[in-house]
């Protein structure tokens, strides 16, 4: 039994490491030239269910707890475990209320301890939230490190081919298109996500930073090389286009509040990412008349991509076991 899968992002590749781990033949096809292009190229790579749960379903939370673990296994070395710090301007502590009350797995902390856990925001915030049992990760990296894992495991990829190999008759198609779904996919929409890259070597930050605001919440992930993702917008729109002037204004205006000296950063990236998502905004896996597809990850990609891609081994072992006993694949 042979699996092709179709998309070589998040989605695409956490499948491709599952069914692999059971011992099925895989090959992956993209029309990129290479892996993690479109909405994973622009992600967090935040691995914080907790705090997704504030705008999310329960679903989120028990879907992504896992995640962390998932990901230290498939890329060792590439999760750091130190936790989300949620903060607020003072006018807006309010809103730290209100966060605390959507979700859990907090603690409530001072200024001190805000100063302990982030040096460079001592003395700049009265009251935070933390959670320790966060996680986050670079995405570019993560998924460098899986293409080269699936290339040791003797998976095939077919880069830059919008046609599937003609020299293999495949069991089942998984579509992980992402985006390019929407219009194929009843229910799927596109939401637009923007965000960008400064770089400073005034600030250093050990975790994701969380700020809220009643219109403009964003969250600053730490990278290497002093820098730091700065998003994300979450736009009803399936547009693409570049990241608009307001958005850039609101992302510096956020940070400068988190820490002033983002005020003298280098802006060095922007990026715009179109991620599909379903009513709920809960990714599914879904039958297809070739196979499965996995659809609408929403703003959830890496927490949410190893528990689907699990699912959709289930579907595939269940559904074809027998065969694959008899090809030898399971023992």
């Amino acid at each position: 039994m042979t699996v092709l899968i179709k998309g070589a992002g998040v989605a695409g590749l956490t499948a491709a490491l599952e069914l692999t781990r059971r011992r099925i033949a895989v090959e992956v096809m993209d029309a990129a030239e290479t892996v993690g292009t479109g909405a994973s190229n622009y992600a967090g790579g935040m691995l914080a269910p907790y705090c997704e749960r504030e705008a999310a379903e329960e679903a989120v939370l028990t879907l992504g707890l896992s995640s962390a673990d998932w990901w230290a296994e498939a890329v060792p070395g590439e999760v750091s475990r130190k936790g989300t710090l949620v903060i607020a301007a003072g006018r807006d502590s309010v809103e730290l209320d209100r966060f605390a009350s959507r979700t859990r797995g907090y603690e409530w902390v001072g200024g001190n301890t805000i100063g302990e856990l982030e040096p460079d925001l001592a003395g700049r915030f009265d009251r935070a939230l933390f959670f320790p049992e966060e996680a986050h990760l670079d995405p570019r990296k993560a998924m460098a490190g899986l293409y080269k894992t699936l290339v040791e495991k003797g998976v095939r990829f077919h880069l830059g081919s919008t046609e599937p190999p003609a020299d293999t008759a495949f069991s089942a198609v998984v579509e992980c298109t992402g985006a390019a779904a929407i219009d194929t996919t009843p229910g799927l929409r596109g939401v637009r996500g923007e965000m960008l890259f400064l770089e400073t070597a005034e600030i250093s930050f050990s975790r994701p930073i969380r700020l809220l605001h009643p219109r403009h919440p964003l969250y600053i992930v730490p990278r290497e090389d002093h820098r730091f993702m700065v998003g994300a917008t979450m736009i009803e729109t399936d547009d693409d286009g570049p990241i608009t002037a307001r958005s850039v204004m609101e992302f510096l205006n956020a940070a400068y509040a988190v820490h002033p000296a983002f005020g003298e950063a280098r802006l060095v990236e922007t990026g715009v990412g179109v991620r599909p998502a379903f009513a709920d905004n809960l990714p599914q896996v879904l039958e297809q008349e070739d196979g499965f597809s996995i659809a609408g990850m929403h703003r959830h990609g890496f927490l949410l991509a190893p528990a689907m891609a699990q699912q959709l081994a289930d579907r595939i072992c269940a559904g074809g076991h027998e065969q694959l006993y008899a090809q030898g694949a399971l023992q």
